[in-house]
């Protein structure tokens, strides 16, 4: 059997040679914070849009009443739900990072 190869040495520096480079690791936990940003900022606003499609429910808003507030209100909720449940999922999926 052979042995494993041992972990490649700098000579210059005397230790062993990490395989990604500080500045890459920084870079790639800077997008990871830029992508939690947009997920958790897609979350809130399709909260916020499920808050105004509540508010056209009731009847609140002024601007629709009657039966055509409550579809409007509906299909208002459907894409606050989509934009909440569905869109971040769909992103993290697509932004997954492979496991080393």
């Amino acid at each position: 059997m052979t042995d494993p190869k041992p972990p490649l040495e700098n000579p210059d520096i005397g230790h062993v040679t990490p395989t990604e480079s500080e500045a890459e690791k920084a870079a790639r936990e800077a997008a990871a914070k830029q992508r939690f940003f947009m997920l958790s900022l897609f979350r809130l606003s399709g909260i916020a849009i499920l808050a105004i499609a509540w508010v056209i429910i009731l009847g609140k808003s002024g601007l629709v009443t009657g039966q055509r507030a409550k579809i409007l209100g509906a299909i208002i909720a459907v894409i606050g739900l989509v934009q909440t449940i569905i869109v971040p999922r769909l992103l993290a999926s697509i932004w997954r990072t492979p496991r080393p």
